[in-house]
C-alpha cells in the first residue's frame, strides 16, 4: 500500500508540474505588469489550466502509473473524467469533486491500462484489442464512478468540509500540524498527496472572468485568482526555503572537521542556493535526513512552526513553483504583507542554526564521514570510481539488467522497481553522487539525485532498451 501511494505521489508530479506557467499568466493577468486586452489574455490563459484542473490530473496521474507512460492511458484519463463528471452532474448538479474526480479516475486509467493494455479480443473484435481496449474499459469504469459520486459523494463531501472546517477553526495549530506533515511525509514521497487537499480543495473563492462567475478551490489558486485571504498554506515556507534552510547549512559547515571544510562547504553552498532561490530543498534534506533524523524533526517542526507565525501576523503569500526568491519576487504584489518574510524569516533563520548546531554538536554527528579529507582526496568518497559510463555504473548498483522491472523518477528522485533491493549496496549509489537512498519495500529502491533524476533514469531506460 505504501509502495502505491507512493506511486500517486509521484504521478501527481506530472500535472503540477505545469502549474508554474499557469500561475505566472494569472500573475500576469492583474494588470500591473500588461494592461488591457494584454492581461485579459494572460488571466484567461492562466484560468483555463486551473479551471480544469480534475481534467489535468485525471490526464498526468494516469500517465504516470501507466507502465512506459503510454499515451493510451493519457487519453483514458481524460475521458474517463469527462464521463465521470457528466455523469454526476446530470444526478445531482450540486455535487463539485474539484481535483479528486481527476485523482480517483487517474489512478483508474492508469491501473486499467496496466492490466488490459495487452489484452486479446476475438477475432471480429480485434481492432478493439490491445491499448484502444483501455479508453473504452476505463469509460464503462467512469460511468459507474460517475453514478456513486451522483449518489454518494455528498456523504464524502460532508466529512471534507468537516476537516476542512476543523483545519480552519484550529487557527494557526491547523497551520502547524499541515506545515510538519508536509515536512514529516517527504521521505515516503506522500506529502504531494496532502498537498493536494490543502492547495487544490482547501476553500471556495468566487470571482469574475470575462463576464462569468468563476470559482477557485484550494489555497493556491484562490491566491491567483485574487483571493486576499488565501496564501496561508503557503506563506511559511518561504522563511524556510530562503533563510532556514541556508542557516542550517552554515550550522552543518560549522560542525564539519576542518579538513573536510572546502568540499562540504562547496556542496552545501549549492543545496542551500538551490533551496533559497527556487525552494528546491530534497537535495538538503536527504544529506541529513537518514544520518540525523532527530535533526529532520526538528526541521519538520519548524516549518510548522513558521506556518503558524507567518498567518499569526497576517502573511498571505503563495507560489506556482516552491516558496524560494523567484517566486517571492515574482508573487510580491499579489502578497499580503510580504515585506515580514524578511525579518521572519531571518528570525526562522535564526532558530535554524541555533538549533541545528546545537544538535549536531550535541549527538557528534559526522554528516560526511565517508568523504576524505581535502588533504587526502581532495574530498572525493572512499568507495571506488566507476569506470564505465554513469548510466551503466546505475545499472551495475541496481543489480545488473536482470535485476532492474521498471525505471522511473520525479524532480530530484530516481524511483526503480527491481526483483530485490536488498543486497543492493548504499555506498555504491552515495558514490554516484545519491544524497539520500529509500527502499519502500524489498522490490522499490528510491534514490535521491536532485535535478539530474529525469535524465539518469532516461539515460537507464534507453540503456535497457538497447541491451
Amino acid at each position: 500500500m505504501l509502495s502505491f501511494l507512493q506511486k500517486i505521489g509521484k504521478a501527481l508530479m506530472t500535472p503540477i508540474a505545469v502549474l508554474p506557467i499557469a500561475a505566472l499568466l494569472l500573475r500576469f493577468g492583474f494588470g500591473d505588469i500588461f494592461e488591457g486586452q494584454s492581461a485579459a489574455i494572460m488571466k484567461a490563459a492562466g484560468d483555463a489550466v486551473f479551471g480544469n484542473l480534475d481534467l489535468l490530473f485525471g490526464i498526468g496521474i494516469a500517465y504516470g502509473l501507466a507502465k512506459n507512460h503510454d499515451g493510451a492511458a493519457a487519453l483514458a484519463g481524460a475521458i474517463g473524467v469527462l464521463i465521470a463528471k457528466a455523469v454526476y452532474i446530470s444526478i445531482d448538479d450540486t455535487v463539485n469533486m474539484g481535483v479528486f474526480i481527476g485523482i480517483i479516475i487517474g489512478v483508474l486509467a492508469g491501473l486499467l491500462y496496466n492490466r488490459f493494455h495487452t489484452v486479446k479480443l476475438p477475432e471480429f473484435l480485434g481492432f478493439f484489442g490491445g491499448k484502444r481496449f483501455v479508453p473504452i474499459i476505463t469509460a464503462l469504469t467512469a460511468i459507474l464512478v460517475g453514478v456513486l459520486a451522483g449518489y454518494y459523494w455528498h456523504y464524502i463531501q460532508d466529512g471534507i468540509d468537516a476537516f476542512s472546517n476543523a483545519i480552519i477553526g484550529l487557527g494557526e495549530i491547523g497551520t502547524f500540524i499541515y506545515g510538519t506533515l508536509n515536512r514529516l511525509l517527504i521521505p515516503l514521497g506522500l506529502h504531494h498527496i496532502l498537498n493536494s487537499v490543502f492547495w487544490f480543495q482547501l476553500g471556495d473563492y468566487e470571482y469574475i472572468q470575462a463576464g462569468k462567475t468563476l470559482v477557485a478551490h484550494g489555497d493556491l489558486h484562490r491566491f491567483f485568482a485574487g483571493d486576499k485571504t488565501a496564501g496561508i498554506y503557503m506563506a511559511g515556507f518561504y522563511p524556510v526555503m530562503m533563510f532556514g534552510l541556508p542557516a542550517l547549512g552554515l550550522a552543518m559547515y560549522l560542525n564539519t572537521p576542518k579538513s573536510k571544510r572546502k568540499k562540504v562547504g562547496a556542496i552545501l553552498a549549492g543545496v542551500a542556493f538551490t533551496s533559497f532561490l527556487t525552494g528546491i530543498t530534497e537535495p538538503f534534506e536527504f544529506l541529513f535526513l537518514f544520518v540525523a533524523p532527530v535533526l529532520f524533526i526538528a526541521h519538520a517542526l519548524l516549518t510548522g512552526l513558521s506556518l503558524a507565525l507567518a498567518q499569526l501576523l497576517g502573511i498571505h503569500a503563495g507560489f506556482g513553483f516552491s516558496a524560494g526568491f523567484i517566486d517571492y519576487i515574482v508573487n510580491y504584489k499579489l502578497a499580503t504583507k510580504p515585506l515580514l518574510i524578511i525579518p521572519l524569516g531571518l528570525l526562522i533563520g535564526f532558530v535554524y542554526f541555533v538549533v541545528g548546531y546545537t544538535l549536531l554538536k550535541y549527538l557528534k554527528v559526522d554528516l560526511f564521514k565517508e568523504m576524505e579529507t581535502d588533504e587526502a582526496g581532495a574530498g572525493v568518497q572512499t568507495a571506488p570510481a566507476k569506470q564505465n559510463s554513469e548510466t551503466e555504473a546505475f545499472i551495475q548498483a541496481l543489480g545488473g539488467r536482470d535485476n532492474i522491472l521498471d525505471t522511473d523518477a520525479c524532480i530530484t528522485r530516481l524511483r526503480m522497481t527491481v526483483k530485490n533491493s536488498t543486497d543492493l549496496k548504499d555506498e555504491a549509489f552515495k558514490t554516484l553522487g545519491a544524497a539520500g537512498i529509500i527502499r519502500p519495500d524489498n522490490s522499490t529502491i528510491q534514490i535521491v539525485l536532485g535535478a539530474r533524476a529525469e535524465k539518469v533514469a532516461e539515460g537507464i531506460r534507453e540503456e535497457l532498451q538497447r541491451g
